[in-house]
């Protein structure tokens, strides 16, 4: 499993990343799915794939890697199509190898489909087990193939009431995208826990985690997918079928702190000037007498930026960031956790030394590399180091598609901030409160998931999902 020793160790895990695009008579949609999932990448590292439709017929590619470790021009060149779907993974369920990776082809009695899934399901296991006791076997241990099962065993009944079906068995969150032999359909959980956006470009569609994917591969945002909502794109244009459940939205939060690119828009909230205002409600939640406001990079700037736009304290760059790391240090061995944080992230001395400092994060989860990186600044010659978190204290695992650390090395689930302080060895140390946080992205209190905060979940957490009690 990749793991990324020096920094995402005290982050919550990425999600996975989709796109599907209709187009018919395109002959680069392969190349667009390709960029489409380059812009997605960092929703997921270590799997990527590609499925395309031709005459029917579909074909898939995919492997463990980065989307441009995976496809070259040569494999590129055997997937044309007139649809398409593509996925790049971070294992949320399932473990992580090659069988593992999506998009997944599900074959059935007529034919065969392709499936792209974001997101996590509580039942999943409920489900699998009554299905192998009808006589199903599966092939991968993935939730997304019990997805992809569901649909095809009710295929008779037609793709839109299978999938119908299908939401009204699985519960969790899911964005999916999947592809039939002529169409191509987007679906959203009814909480909408999981994003997803529809795009135009030319005469065809883009269905995408994000907006970001679409501005690369020059397509025209036309709106979210609703929750509940299946989205059917096929030779007759595009049409909607809306689950008759009404249930409250319940966006994951995590989204606007971390996981989306601060160039998307997500549900009409900018993710850019949402981590913005974050910072400036933290600034007076929890201000600090300092000299310098300086970033966590790269999801901790514009929260940075705008706790020094509100205190007035003047920003600066306190940390560069090594983006040429990659995926080397996949077997973390004594010597290069101790020299990860340096390698990773290096204090710039000229902007932090004999000064007092800010240091601004969007989380801190388990707590390990935030106390490297405080001492890192302090040995580089600050005076003080203040941390301030863009986002409450993370105290509860998260069940619908991040991958979170046992509830017990959650460092605020046995700690109150007192004591996180000392164990990070920051001067002070303050956190936005889920009140400042909602009022982040324009909200009274309803419409988000804040579950990692407050272990208040949308929907019951079955029984059998709960291991870090």
């Amino acid at each position: 499993m990749y793991n990324d020793i020096f920094v995402k160790e005290d982050k919550l895990r990425e999600e996975c990343g989709i796109i599907g695009i209709y187009d018919k008579g395109n002959m680069e949609i392969e190349n667009l799915t390709y960029y489409g999932l380059i812009a997605l990448q960092h929703r997921g590292q270590q799997s990527a794939g590609i499925a395309v439709n031709r005459d029917g017929i579909i074909t898939c590619y995919k492997e463990m890697g980065l989307v441009s470790e995976v496809f070259d021009d040569k494999i590129l060149n055997l997937l044309k199509g007139d649809i398409s779907i593509g996925h790049v993974r971070y294992s949320a369920s399932g473990e992580n190898f090659a069988a593992n990776a999506q998009p997944l082809l599900v074959k059935y009695k007529n034919g065969n489909i392709a499936v792209a899934h974001n997101g996590n399901l509580i039942n999943a296991g409920i489900v699998r087990e009554h299905l192998e006791d009808q006589g199903m076997i599966f092939a991968t241990t993935t939730d997304s193939e019990v997805i992809a099962s569901l649909i095809a065993r009710n295929y008779k009944v037609g793709v839109e009431d299978a999938i119908l079906n299908m939401m009204g068995v699985i519960k969790g969150s899911y964005a999916l995208v999947i592809m039939t032999n002529d169409k191509l359909i987007g679906v959203r959980d009814n909480y909408g826990l999981r994003p997803l956006v529809i795009g135009r470009r030319g005469n065809g569609y883009v269905l995408a985690s994000e907006t970001c994917a679409l501005d690369t591969i020059g397509a025209a945002f036309v709106r979210d997918v609703e929750p509940g909502e299946i989205v059917v794109i096929g030779e007759d244009g595009i049409r909607s079928i809306h689950c008759s459940s009404i249930i409250p939205q319940s966006k994951c939060i995590f989204e606007y702190i971390y996981f989306a690119r601060p160039d998307s828009i997500m549900d009409g909230i900018s993710v850019n000037q949402a981590r913005e205002n974050a910072g400036m409600i933290l600034a007076k939640e929890q201000p600090a007498e300092a000299d310098v406001v300086i970033c966590v990079p790269d999801s901790g700037t514009p929260a940075a930026i705008g706790y020094a736009r509100q205190s007035g304290i003047p920003y600066a760059v306190g940390l560069i960031k090594n983006r040429y790391i990659g995926r080397t240090f996949i077997q973390p061995s004594q010597v290069s956790r101790e020299i990860g944080v340096a390698l990773k992230l290096n204090a710039l001395k000229a902007n932090i030394e004999g000064k007092r400092v800010v240091m601004v994060d969007d989380s801190i989860v388990r707590g390990t590399t935030s106390k490297k990186i405080v001492q890192a600044l302090k040995d580089a010659g600050a005076k003080e180091v203040h941390v301030r978190v863009s986002s409450p204290v993370v105290t509860h695992s998260c069940y619908f598609g991040i991958y979170t650390p046992n509830r017990k090395e959650l460092v605020g689930a046995s700690r109150l901030t007192e004591a996180i302080k000392k164990k990070i060895n920051a001067d002070s140390l303050g956190y936005l409160s889920i009140e400042g946080l909602l009022e982040s992205v324009g909200s009274n209190g309803e419409g988000f998931c804040t579950a990692c905060f407050c272990g208040k979940y949308p929907m019951e957490i079955l029984e059998g999902c709960i291991n870090d009690a």
